[in-house]
């Protein structure tokens, strides 16, 4: 049988601090070169410590059920935008889960495809017969995505890069990504 933990992080508005979390901050569109993954600083996007929580609650459920692994697919190639996606941080976090958690625990934390390019994640989503049409990767949160915000133009780049149409609909393709 498969568990399934739902798990609300309303906090995260709360403590505001990113375009994604706070609606007084805008997210910016067509402004990929500019900031963020591939601009070299940090971005408005950033959730501050935002996969922090998610491991923890990852590992907090892990111990509790005996779960040997937790898996997060961040990727490397945001790392330049985002300090929570380098192989570094899962790392440190992998020691702080063996200091952490009782000695027989033993939780690894798995990521499979950190240091992928997004655009081998895709190939290698075909070739699993992963439905990419179901996957989302928006910052607008709206019915179609938007088509305009650095995470929509680093989709459709690498879309563009493997070679495949990106199967969601987009309300507007910026030139550069479709």
């Amino acid at each position: 049988m498969r568990e399934r933990l739902v798990v609300k992080l309303d906090h995260f508005r709360a403590i505001g601090g990113s375009a994604l979390t706070d609606k007084a901050i805008k997210v910016p569109e067509n402004e990929l070169e500019a900031t963020g993954p591939g601009g070299g600083t940090i971005p408005v996007t950033y959730v501050p410590f935002r996969n922090a929580h998610f491991l923890s609650v990852g590992v907090s459920w892990a111990e509790a059920i005996g779960a040997s692994a937790i898996y997060i697919g961040a990727v490397a190639e945001d790392s330049s935008g985002y300090p929570d996606c380098r192989p570094e941080y899962y790392r440190a976090f992998q020691e702080l889960i063996r200091v952490g958690t009782r000695p027989e625990t033993g939780i690894e934390m798995v990521t499979p495809v950190i240091a992928m390019r997004k655009s081998e994640i895709i190939r290698r989503g075909l070739e699993l017969g992963a439905p990419l049409q179901l996957t989302w990767s928006c910052y607008q949160g709206e019915e179609s995505a938007c088509g305009k915000c650095d995470s929509c133009l680093l989709r459709l780049r690498a879309f563009a890069e493997a070679g495949i149409a990106d199967p969601i609909p987009y309300r507007e393709r910026a030139a550069k990504g479709a």
